[in-house]
Formats: C-alpha cells, sequence, structure tokens
C-alpha cells in the first residue's frame, strides 16, 4: 500500500506513547476489551465539552425536549466518522494529519493545517471560558482571574504525560464519571417527563420548517462532532501493542470501535440531560429565555428548590472544562507534528495554543464582560463547525480508497452513507455561516 500514498510514512503518531499499552494475545473478549478501552473515553470528551452545554441549554429552554433528536442523529454521525478515523489510524498506520501530509500537495496541507489551527484554539477558548465560568460560580473568582488561571494546568499535563498514557486516560474517565453522577443527580431531581423524553428523540419536520430551532439545531451538530476528535482518534489508537498484521489490525478495529460506540453513548447520556435539564426546569417554567450557563446556574436552585443543583451544574462544568484541556493539548501535538513534522516540546505547544485562546478571552472578558465571554462561546462553536468539513472529507476520501485501506476499505453501503453524512455537514454548515454573518 506504500505507492498508494504520495509519501513514505517517516515517523510514528506521538511517538512516545506509541504501541506503549500491552495487549493480551490470548485472552477472553473482556480483557481485550479493557486493554483497547480508553482511548473511546477520550474522545467522548469532545462531546460534552463547554461548548455543547450553552446549545443543549438553549435548545432545552427555549423548544423543551423537540431537539433531543439532533443529539442523537450527530451521536450516530460521530459514532461513524470515529469508527473511520479508527480505520484510518490502524490500518493506513497514520493519523490524520499524518494521511494528509502524505497524500495532498504542500499548499493544500498548509490551508489544511491552518484551519485546524483555528479550530484547536477555538476549541481551547470554549475549555478556558468553561472552567472560568466553573471557578466563577463555586468560588466567586471573576471571570478575568478565572481564564488567567486556567493558563496553569500545563503544569499539570505535563506531569500526567511524563507517567504514561494510562494515568491520562483514567484521568478522564475519572472526570467523566463526576460529570455523570452530576447530572444523573439533576436528572432525578428535576423529574423530566419520559413520555416527552421518548417523544423528542424521534425527528420533527417543525426541526426545518422553523428557523429558529434549525439555528440551535445546527449548533448543537456543530458542538457535537468535533474535527479535531478525528484527528486524535486516529493517533491515539495506535497506542495499543496489536500486532501489526490482518488478523491484529482487524481486531484492533474491531474493538477500538467498540470503545468508542460506547464511550460516545455515555456522551449521548450527558449531552441529552443537559438538554432535558433545561426543558424540565426552564422550558415547563416559562424561563425560555435562558440561553446561557450563567442564567442556568442562577436558576436551577430556585426552581428545583435544591440547594445542590446549583453546586453539581458547576462541578460538572469544571471537570468537563478540565477533561476537554487534556484532550485539546494532544490533538494539537498530534496536528502540529503530522501537518509539518515540527516537534515541538510538549509544554511549548501547549502554552502557544492556550496564549492563542488566553488572550482574546481576557480582552472580551473585560471589555464586555460576561455577556461577552457568553458570545465568544457561541462564536467558538460556530468556527468548528465550520472546520468540520475540511477533517471529514479527507477522512472519507482516505477510507473509501481502496488503494490506501486494501481488504478494509468502506464497505459500499458504508462510502454511501459516510459521503451523505459529509454531504448533510457541509449543506448544514453553509447555511448557519450564512444565518451567523447575513
Amino acid at each position: 500500500m506504500k505507492d498508494a500514498w504520495r509519501k513514505e510514512n517517516i515517523s510514528n503518531s506521538l511517538p512516545e506513547v506509541f504501541s506503549s499499552i500491552p495487549i493480551p494475545k490470548k485472552s477472553s473478549f473482556w480483557r481485550k476489551y479493557l486493554a483497547f478501552a480508553g482511548p473511546g473515553l477520550m474522545i467522548a470528551v469532545g462531546y460534552m465539552d463547554p461548548g455543547n452545554w450553552a446549545t443543549d441549554i438553549a435548545g432545552g429552554a427555549q423548544f423543551g425536549y423537540t431537539l433531543l433528536s439532533v443529539i442523537l442523529i450527530s451521536n450516530i454521525f460521530a459514532m461513524i466518522l470515529q469508527h473511520l478515523s479508527v480505520k484510518l489510524g490502524v490500518v493506513a498506520e497514520r493519523d490524520l494529519a499524518q494521511a494528509c501530509r502524505d497524500h495532498f500537495k504542500p499548499t493544500t496541507n498548509f490551508i489544511l493545517w491552518v484551519f485546524c489551527e483555528i479550530a484547536i484554539a477555538a476549541c481551547d477558548l470554549a475549555e478556558v471560558i468553561g472552567a472560568a465560568i466553573a471557578l466563577n460560580l463555586l468560588f466567586g473568582i471573576p471571570l478575568t482571574w478565572g481564564i488567567v488561571i486556567t493558563t496553569i494546568d500545563v503544569l499539570i499535563i505535563l506531569m500526567l504525560q511524563a507517567k504514561g498514557f494510562r494515568w491520562l486516560e483514567s484521568i478522564v474517565g475519572g472526570l467523566i464519571f463526576i460529570i455523570l453522577i452530576c447530572f444523573g443527580y439533576e436528572i432525578i431531581i428535576s423529574k423530566p417527563e419520559i413520555n416527552a423524553i421518548l417523544g423528542g428523540l424521534i425527528p420533527q419536520k417543525e426541526i426545518i420548517t422553523n428557523p429558529a430551532m434549525l439555528y440551535i439545531g445546527i449548533g448543537i451538530l456543530g458542538a457535537t462532532v468535533m474535527p479535531h476528535n478525528l484527528y486524535l482518534h486516529s493517533s491515539i489508537v495506535q497506542t495499543r501493542d496489536y500486532t501489526r498484521d490482518r488478523e491484529g489490525k482487524k481486531e484492533a478495529i474491531k474493538f477500538a470501535t467498540l470503545d468508542s460506540t460506547v464511550s460516545l453513548l455515555l456522551a449521548f447520556f450527558i449531552n441529552a440531560a443537559i438538554l432535558i435539564l433545561a426543558a424540565a426546569t426552564f422550558h415547563t417554567t416559562g424561563n425560555n429565555h435562558v440561553a446561557d450557563i450563567h442564567d442556568a446556574h442562577k436558576l436551577l436552585t430556585p426552581i428545583l428548590g435544591a440547594s445542590m443543583a446549583s453546586i453539581a451544574f458547576a462541578v460538572a462544568l469544571l471537570a468537563s472544562g478540565q477533561n476537554s484541556t487534556l484532550t485539546g493539548t494532544l490533538a494539537g501535538q498530534i496536528v502540529m507534528e503530522g501537518f509539518l513534522n515540527i516537534r515541538l516540546k510538549p509544554w511549548l505547544r501547549r502554552l502557544i495554543t492556550r496564549l492563542i485562546a488566553v488572550i482574546p478571552a481576557l480582552i472580551v472578558t473585560i471589555i464586555y464582560g460576561e455577556q461577552g465571554t457568553t458570545d465568544l462561546l457561541v462564536l467558538s462553536q460556530v468556527i468548528l463547525s465550520m472546520q468540520l468539513s475540511f477533517a471529514v472529507v479527507p477522512l472519507v476520501m482516505f477510507t473509501n480508497d481502496k488503494a490506501k485501506m486494501g481488504e478494509f476499505v468502506n464497505k459500499p453501503v458504508l462510502k454511501i452513507a459516510v459521503w451523505v453524512i459529509s454531504v448533510v455537514i457541509i449543506v448544514l454548515n453553509l447555511y448557519l455561516l450564512y444565518q451567523t454573518f447575513v
């Protein structure tokens, strides 16, 4: 399959952790599944980052449970795209950034890299603002100081990376567990209507015909399927020490896909829980105007009559912001090393990305205050949505190419499905661009 690529692959993705986690050769299904489990949780983080919260809260408060179907469809899209990402990493032995570098001409590569860096900066912006808002809600720390404090996590991440990849996966898994507990509690005390939830999972024509609903629906799609996750997954699946032959790759694709699908079901539950909480708490009490994290936090306790409601909400937000930071760091490293073959020290790479996000967040917070950060959070999701096509199209091209994938090429039904998903994403993003700027 070497001839299928314009260039030969010259280095492993994330060389410091490449093939570093052993896979038991002859053992039970569950032991193998547990050995492969981990990358899926790191991917799931991107599907519940602070940027998702704003769109889910607005959707639930304004339209009740109707947009649950959009979260479900977005998650199905995500599961299919992450499966392609796994296949590319395992079969081509390249992450998506390396695959682009080895396939496209330098000019195209440079453009793709710039777009990808903008997306990672936008994602980091959402994390910085989300964590700062959480610190403000929990401890009353002013937003400007909260933004400064969130730059310090560079050092924490550096310590974790040095301890090995399983450490990183365990921390992420622990934080997801905290978010799950918080939202499990919120759902129990908000007492949503089960029938209305089930009804919301069925797509309604109104989503397309109502412009306001369609706008938030596209925002949910853009905030759910994260472009940097496609680069990240194709890389971290290679941290497993499976045998690099036909059978080994087949097994790796099976278990890694199962890992990401199970993890994305968790992400679906958390995203849906945010929307359900907003629908049960705000929509049913006539508080349809609630569209941001601050309002939601402020109103949860008085409406639900439970003093822990607002605290659990803020703790989940802080855990979500920290988790997204971890995976954003790795994605940034993968993208820069993959596209440009430049190896920066992780702390330097992290500092550059963080400063790109921190400076606009600080300026907007100082000038416009709380409302400005909410608008910035929404803008970051629009930017991510725009970038999505530039990650999805190359991924679909590569995994549909028999010369590159050999017997692992996408089957005809999957080929059609992934092109349909790509076209849907592109059309919706063009509409979003039109709505936002026109």
